[in-house]
């Protein structure tokens, strides 16, 4: 399958999973949800390529990144479940999306970059602007999901390249285990009701594998064989996808204010570049 492709399903299930996990929020609190997602893809990892016999074989730099990683993943989900319990899921994607192109108008400067951030700066001001004062705590944690996604891609891309005999997916086995033990504490006990109904957890675990195991692997997969600049610029259908997903999942229709931010941030998106 050409990279593309594989970016093409991540970018479908990327916001279909949590388009899934709002509708658990009836039964389940956020955090909850979020561990339950986080546990249920270590498990699919660990049954599919049982990670822990790679550990050994990492260098002592890998293991940290492969720990930062899981410790990031724990973080990031949780914060963006409490913000699409709270938010719309196009806006909270759209927001995601500010922090990878303020990072690479600053780390790799050019008149395209600067562009590029005003125009996502522009978006997610209309989005901010529209529900600010009715959800400040919505926006903080889709903020703090910003800037954990960008760590999530630095760190995956340095994952990707694998080496030592560990493939990147590998890696993520072993982050993805490492993220189930750290979202534990904030985690655990908001799952409890799920383990006395069985379609509840059934349905848990659907959301973590179509969250967590599809769209992570296929961003490894991409990553591994894209140039950074290539995958950057295919990031431009995510908020696209996050608000058709929106409005056919969960019908949260978005205002034209809304509409026009989206639409900015994906221009955004589609404009900047990043350091081969």
């Amino acid at each position: 399958m050409p990279p593309h492709a594989f970016f093409v399903v991540s970018a479908v299930f990327h916001y279909l999973g949590p388009s899934f996990a709002v509708l658990l929020f009836a039964s389940l609190a956020p955090p909850g949800v979020a561990w339950l997602r986080i546990a249920s893809a270590g498990l699919v990892f660990a049954l599919w390529r049982r990670p822990w016999r790679a550990w050994a074989a990492l260098p002592a730099r890998d293991r940290w990144v492969v720990t930062a990683m899981g410790a990031v993943l724990a973080l990031m989900n949780t914060a963006f479940y409490e913000a699409i319990a709270r938010l719309p899921l196009a806006t909270v994607g759209a927001i995601e999306f500010l922090g990878p192109i303020a990072l690479a108008a600053l780390g790799f400067r050019s008149r395209r970059n600067l562009a590029a951030l005003s125009f996502a700066v522009a978006g997610v001001w209309l989005l901010t602007d529209a529900r600010l004062a009715g959800e400040p705590l919505g926006y903080l944690l889709a903020f703090a999901n910003c800037a954990l996604f960008v760590l999530y891609i630095l760190l995956g891309h340095r994952m990707s390249a694998g080496g030592a005999g560990v493939s990147g997916v590998d890696r993520l086995a072993l982050s993805m285990l490492v993220a189930a033990v750290a979202a534990l504490p904030f985690g655990v006990r908001e799952a409890a009701p799920a383990f006395a109904d069985f379609w509840l957890l059934a349905a848990a675990v659907g959301v973590g594998v179509s969250s967590s195991v599809i769209p992570y692997v296929c961003d490894q997969l991409a990553m591994r064989r894209l140039p950074r600049a290539s995958f950057a610029l295919l990031l431009s259908l995510l908020p696209a996808s996050a608000a058709a997903i929106g409005l056919l999942v969960l019908g949260q229709v978005p205002t034209p204010i809304e509409v026009a931010g989206i639409g900015l941030v994906i221009v955004g998106v589609a404009l900047h570049r990043s350091e081969k």
